[in-house]
């Protein structure tokens, strides 16, 4: 597995201390890393801002660092929109389509993608077949700069692992792959090895963080007592510190015949905060394990 660093972790969002995407690269190379995911909005790479100049910019610094860039992040929700005459779809598909364009520039081979949340007054069925239809023109339109769609295992519609496979049939397009993360099902009770060596076979990138659960309760004062709330909360924390088998996730991806890249991020509060030295720590804590225990 080729290990990377995705950029999203020293974006600034909450809490954590915030890079340039040069100040990233000159990091990531400093904590050991040899490739980068970049999220695909601002701070980072915005379609917006992204012109052949900037285009040629990134891509000297990239080099200048020695660093490949494998991912480029898009932020999707194929949820339907509320406000029938305005095209949400489109807005998002050309997003898609625009990151695979820098994908292709850059030298980066997948545009990570997520499905959609069920929306109260749409039935799933109906969504999964907005997702399907979306999700193909998003390939179609980026099998046109080189560039796979790898839907990550995050938002409602098709989360499980069996209805993700089966999201996948009916896409049905050659470079529709899939991110393979172990977040997501240790959080709602898959088996993580029969999980990933399940979607290895199929999966082009797996991005991964470590969690603790913290459970809740309410206080009611006419029992004395507490009452136990679902669900918990959780927290990040550094990697191998928390409650996500990553020993059986691992086996079971390269049991499965996965090979790919292993993204690491910061993508939520972590604990000792989002100061500069406590998010390298956390960088430098996934290769150390990886190399220790995943990797070779």
């Amino acid at each position: 597995m080729k290990l990377s660093l995705f950029s999203i972790s020293y974006g600034g969002f909450w809490g954590q201390d915030t890079l340039t995407l040069s100040d990233f690269f000159a990091k990531a190379k400093g904590l050991g890393y040899d490739s980068v995911m970049l999220a695909g909005k601002r701070p980072h790479v915005s379609p917006l801002d992204m012109c052949d100049t900037k285009l040629q910019q990134l891509r000297q610094q990239l080099d200048q660092h020695e660093l490949s860039c494998g991912v480029l992040a898009a932020y999707t929700d194929l949820s339907p929109s509320s406000a029938a005459e305005v095209p949400y779809l489109e807005m998002q598909i050309a997003y898609v389509a625009s990151l695979s364009r820098i994908a292709q520039a850059v030298g980066a081979s997948v545009v990570r993608v997520f499905t959609s949340y069920e929306i109260d007054g749409h039935s799933p069925s109906s969504i999964w077949q907005g997702v399907v239809r979306t999700l193909r023109e998003m390939c179609d339109r980026s099998a046109e700069h080189s560039v796979t769609i790898a839907i990550q295992n995050h938002h409602d519609i098709a989360v499980h692992s069996d209805a993700l496979l089966e999201l996948l049939a009916d896409i049905d397009r050659p470079n529709c792959k899939l991110g393979c993360d172990a977040w997501s099902p240790a959080l709602r009770g898959e088996d993580l090895y029969e999980m990933a060596r399940k979607l290895a076979p199929h999966t082009a990138i797996t991005t991964n963080a470590d969690y603790v659960r913290l459970p809740r309760f309410h206080y009611r004062p006419e029992l004395i007592n507490y009452q136990r709330v679902e669900p918990d909360m959780v927290r990040a924390v550094k990697f191998g510190e928390g409650f996500i088998d990553y020993r059986s996730f691992f086996r079971g991806l390269q049991d499965g015949g996965f090979d790919g890249i292993a993204n690491y991020e910061m993508c939520s509060p972590i604990r000792g905060g989002g100061e500069m030295a406590n998010l390298d720590a956390y960088a430098r804590t996934y290769i150390e394990w990886m190399h220790a225990h995943a990797a070779g």
